[in-house]
């Protein structure tokens, strides 16, 4: 099995939320929807799409999308869309609130005996909570998540829920995530 070692980071957020992920090459662009989603903390809740170039991989919308726009992504796997090291896409999550992320293929590495893949080695910070506005929005909560004094603070508590915080990251938490999610898993 050939594996990938690929960069995700959240495009024009400082500082950077980014996650290194060691996955198949062989794995789907649907699947590699799903595997975003637990690696970076999205719960799934909205559209997405990826982008290679001018060409749109996703779920074809036939109210929005005309036939043919958008390219479906159950059989599209990574190693077409990351043909070598160093090539880049965008993984585009919640149209409205445009979560950009910048996908990069670091290096192709062999796999190793008994290791459950995909698997997360290296990441830092939280995703914002979903629906919270795109970029000003996020930082206009944070801002307000510092300042307890702050009109909104009570309000943006509650909304962001106790357990967010910005800066926390747990690999085992994410990897514990994605073994839970076996039609994800391969193993050598």
């Amino acid at each position: 099995m050939i594996n990938y070692r690929i960069h995700v980071s959240l495009l024009d957020i400082k500082p950077l939320i980014w996650r290194r992920v060691e996955l198949s090459s062989e794995t789907t662009l649907k699947q590699f929807h799903r595997i975003l989603q637990i690696v970076m903390g999205w719960e799934n809740y909205h559209l997405h799409e990826f982008r290679v170039g001018t060409k749109r991989y996703g779920v074809p919308d036939p109210d929005y999308d005309d036939p043919g726009e958008v390219i479906v992504e159950n059989k599209i796997s990574l190693s077409k869309v990351l043909p070598k090291a160093g090539a880049e896409i965008c993984y585009v999550y919640d149209f409205g609130d445009n979560w950009r992320h910048l996908i990069g293929l670091e290096e192709i590495v062999p796999a190793q005996a008994e290791v459950e893949y995909p698997l997360v080695i290296e990441g830092a910070r939280s995703c914002p909570p979903e629906d919270s506005g795109g970029i000003g929005g996020y930082a206009n909560l944070l801002e307000i998540l510092i300042d307890p004094t702050h009109v909104e603070y009570e309000d943006m508590s509650v909304w962001a829920g106790e357990r967010f915080n910005a800066e926390a990251f747990s690999l085992k938490e994410i990897n514990r995530r994605l073994r839970r999610n076996r039609s994800l898993s391969s193993r050598v």
